[in-house]
């Protein structure tokens, strides 16, 4: 009977044992997300004791990662869970070039051109239905600008895309040494002979081609267009236009001090250089970096007169990394939501400097928290923010944080660089895909950055020719001498002797 009783429960634990093994390894599914977005564009916590921001409606700090708090919230939520694998690129053709090659994402945060591109191409997955449904944890859908909303519905991206972070292009600059602002609302400062050697301009084609442009058609542009013609005019790739922009880029590349693509930050705080071409979230990061330097000089922002760049970088999923998985889509979509929560959303602002797309009560405390005016404020300013925020949200901000022309505020720091106010947006254009003409503009952007020899005058060409030609006769002088020395035979008789 013990025997009997022993085989039967060996039995039926064997029986049972894989049952048990599959229920383990179904709870402990563990999904990867592959995330891939800007250098330094997320929070990667470790903030000191006194970095805590206490606002009204509560206190936030950032003690873990973003994607290290993510992890834990999704994990204690879902019911699988999440490991995910975070790296980042420099520019979107890096993105671009990487996917190419084969490289495969789950979810991506590339600019408003670079998303018309992969959308053109098909390779981007539609966010679910469910994203969009009214519950507490669609934070996005809750919490984005009524304005980023719309502009997002405007270029049918909004079923593709959740928009990260949104800005301008503009000049930061130094007060002290440009004391006439009219220099600085202008992008002709980039080639103005009196500013040599003392203004920077971005070192990519797109930023580059775009101020070329402000400048081609800065008279018409500043006479005040309407929006569809300011983006025709801006978004123009004729082959004449594109000629044109290469000739005034040649002129602004023996003007400027150096194209950059991040040291235009640290030259500007220990002033190198006068004027920086920059994007308003790095704007501000300069800004705060000359306070904190113990400087006693104030850098400002300043957005031409002709116009500005309104650019986007959004969350799109990839089909190739998705691949059908509604898991992955699943937690894709959380971390989307999971950013897009208010006090995370002021978190990654606070951390990298950019203005969050996300508005709601605790964004607007946070504005008031970082730029209210104190009441030692001399003068006061109205700064409307309902544009973004919705309904009426007008903060009471300290005058002299700003520049006016006339009733139009057109100059300022901080503020003014995260949320610009309506006249700076009225003259604001994106920037699209150059589409089939991207080849041409590269070439042409080739012939700016390398040697392009239609710049060389013919005596400099000549004069180099005919060294080069001395030199080839000589190299073939001597070769052709010891050729004949070591072809020489000595005559019998005066042969070296063994001895």
């Amino acid at each position: 009977m013990k025997k009997f009783l022993s085989v039967f429960v060996s039995v039926l634990f064997a029986c049972a044992l894989p049952l048990t093994l599959a229920g383990c390894s179904e709870s402990a599914e563990t999904v990867v997300l592959r995330v891939c977005s800007w250098e330094e564009y997320i929070d990667l916590g470790d903030w000191d004791e006194g970095e805590i921001i206490d606002l009204e409606s509560g206190d936030i700090f950032g003690k873990n990662s973003m994607v290290d708090d993510f992890t834990e919230w999704f994990n204690s939520k879902y019911d699988f869970k999440v490991k995910v694998e975070y790296s980042t690129f420099g520019t979107n053709e890096d993105l671009y070039n990487r996917l190419s090659l084969g490289d495969e994402y789950d979810l991506v945060c590339p600019s408003d051109y670079m998303i018309m591109k992969l959308l053109a191409e098909e390779k981007i997955q539609k966010y679910s239905p469910r994203f969009f449904e009214e519950n507490d944890e669609n934070h996005y859908d809750n919490f984005v600008s009524p304005y980023i909303k719309n502009m997002f519905e405007n270029y049918g991206w909004d079923e593709y895309a959740a928009c990260y972070m949104w800005g301008t292009t503009g000049l930061v600059y130094n007060p002290e040494k440009i004391e006439n602002t009219a220099d600085v609302s202008t992008w002709k400062i980039l080639s103005d002979e009196n500013y040599k050697r003392q203004v920077t301009i971005k070192d990519n084609v797109r930023d580059a081609y775009f101020a070329t442009l402000g400048i081609i058609n800065g008279e018409e542009l500043k006479a005040g267009v309407g929006d569809g013609r300011r983006s025709e005019l801006l978004n123009d790739t004729d082959n004449a236009t594109i000629a044109k922009a290469e000739d005034v880029l040649k002129q602004i590349k023996e003007n400027v001090y150096s194209f950059e693509t991040d040291a235009g930050k640290s030259d500007m705080v220990t002033g190198k250089v006068l004027a920086n071409y920059q994007w308003s979230g790095d704007a501000v990061y300069i800004m705060d970096e000359a306070e904190s330097d113990d400087s006693e000089t104030e850098l400002w922002y300043s957005v031409p007169d002709e116009c500005t760049n309104l650019w986007f970088d959004g969350w799109v999923m990839l089909k190739d990394g998705i691949g059908g998985n509604e898991q992955k889509q699943t937690a894709a979509e959380a971390f989307v939501n999971f950013l897009s929560r208010p006090d995370n959303a002021v978190r990654n602002m606070y951390y990298i400097g950019y203005t969050s797309a996300i508005a709601g009560d605790m964004v607007y405390d946070y504005m008031e928290w970082n730029y209210g005016a104190e009441e030692e404020a001399e003068e006061t300013l109205e700064y409307d923010l309902s544009y973004f925020f919705g309904g009426e949200r007008i903060l009471t901000a300290d005058a002299a944080d700003f520049g006016r022309d006339g009733e139009k505020i057109n100059r300022g720091r901080q503020l003014f660089a995260q949320y610009p106010p309506q006249n700076v947006i009225d003259r604001s254009v994106v920037m699209l895909d150059f589409g089939d003409k991207l080849g041409e503009i590269n070439q042409m952007w080739i012939n700016v950055r390398c040697l392009d020899l239609k710049d060389i005058s013919p005596a400099v060409i000549g004069i180099t020719a005919a060294v080069i030609g001395v030199i080839v006769i000589a190299v073939l002088l001597y070769a052709f001498r010891y050729k004949l020395f070591i072809n020489y035979k000595p005559k019998k008789g005066y042969e070296k002797s063994d001895k």
